[in-house]
């Protein structure tokens, strides 16, 4: 990675899609699309998102996941052994039925909206994940650049339908040994491409430590029936994250921890502080975490002091859901309190989350969004100036 300002400001992935690329992604799914034709559009979408960003000042930028149905489904375009269901598809298979319909009932989001991949057959990496959009964007800008990849936990739970699965995968843990194995292969072609940073999304770490393994669980946890302690969960998460990561040099990488992206309804999004999760972070082998402070569901940054000191924090300082745009000084003040407890070359300002989570469902307009990477821009230029640094 070039060199980068104080305060680098930069995005959790996602981004709006356009009408035309949402039209494109809904076409290519139902086959009345080539796949040279969907590129096309794509080419097009991810053009507009980089210069978006660039014209709002941040430093490290991503394609905004124009290409993804969603920050996760995308996998099965990629894998062989996978199936896209959307949840309503997936009632039919699911052991806890009952559990199930309530979690659909109490969604704000239709349930044909969201799709999840599931394992029918052995995986392998047919494709890469993301290697060939990271390429395209490479060509375009001198900018570091972020790419985003579902976590090894974050699949291995939502993939695995013990009445789909079982028979290939009979646990959870033997399903992890090939994700596992298929992310450590993309995370070194990244390496190996010049990717500067690699975030690995794990939005379901919140749910484990909160919820518990009785409770009723958001789509993320649906598929998989959570038979272990949270202690157990987010040990297994820590050993598949540590698998993926571990003796990879040369890229950055990171962790994305929030509380759940699907909806402007805040009360339907999980709440809790990090404290929970503090402990199993220490014993992650990434370089950074990108976690979610805009919003107060997301509890005192003092719980980050206790991480060590060499990791860095991408600080989530604006909210992706609402229309309101935070000032600078709002953020330059979120990030004051956790400089009490981190030096201030370990900082990064984001986002709690991505701006278009779902390709259907974004959270937001990319005219707000621009206005918001704005400020953020703004923030960091006041924070510099702080520090005896210019931009």
């Amino acid at each position: 990675m070039g060199s980068l300002p104080l305060f680098p400001v930069t995005v959790v992935g996602s981004l709006p899609r356009s009408k035309p690329m949402q039209d494109a992604l809904r076409k290519r799914q139902s086959g009345r699309m080539t796949e040279a034709e969907f590129q096309a559009v794509a080419d097009v979408a991810v053009r507009e998102c980089l210069n978006m960003q660039i014209a709002a000042g941040v430093d490290i930028v991503s394609d905004g996941e124009q290409r993804r149905d969603n920050f996760y489904s995308f996998v099965a375009e990629k894998v062989e052994g996978v199936r896209l269901m959307s949840l309503a598809d997936m009632l039919e298979y699911v052991e806890d039925k009952a559990a199930f319909e309530r979690l659909l009932n109490a969604l704000d989001v239709p349930a044909f909206a969201i799709k999840n991949p599931v394992v029918v057959g052995k995986l392998r990496r047919a494709r890469p994940l993301a290697l060939d959009d990271f390429r395209f964007l490479k060509n375009l800008t001198d900018r570091a650049i972020k790419v985003a990849l579902p976590g090894p936990y974050l699949l291995t739970r939502s993939m695995w339908v013990k009445s789909l699965s079982a028979d290939l995968y009979p646990t959870k843990e033997a399903l992890g040994e090939d994700v596992t194995r298929i992310l450590r292969e993309e995370l070194i072609a990244l390496r190996d491409a010049g990717c500067d940073i690699v975030q690995f999304d794990e939005p379901v770490l919140t749910e484990v430590a909160f919820a518990g393994p009785h409770a009723t669980h958001t789509f993320m946890c649906a598929a998989l029936s959570e038979k272990s302690s949270p202690e157990a969960e987010l040990s297994f998460a820590v050993d598949l994250l540590n698998r993926v990561v571990e003796g990879v040099e040369g890229v950055k990488t990171a962790l994305h921890v929030c509380r759940g992206n699907w909806s402007r309804n805040e009360s339907v999004l999980l709440q809790g502080a990090y404290d929970p999760l503090i402990p199993y972070f220490c014993r992650m082998k990434v370089r950074q975490f990108v976690l979610e402070y805009a919003t107060e569901r997301a509890g005192s940054v003092e719980a980050l002091a206790a991480l060590p000191e060499d990791r860095e924090i991408g600080l989530g300082v604006c909210n992706p859901r609402t229309s309101e745009i935070e000032t600078a000084e709002f953020i330059a003040a979120k990030a004051r309190s956790l400089l009490k407890f981190r030096p201030a070359e370990t900082l990064y300002l984001n986002p709690d989350c991505g701006f278009g989570t779902f390709a259907d469902r974004p959270v937001n307009t990319l005219e707000t969004a621009a206005m918001k990477l704005r400020a953020l821009h703004d923030a960091a230029q006041v924070l510099r100036a702080e520090h005896g640094r210019g931009a």
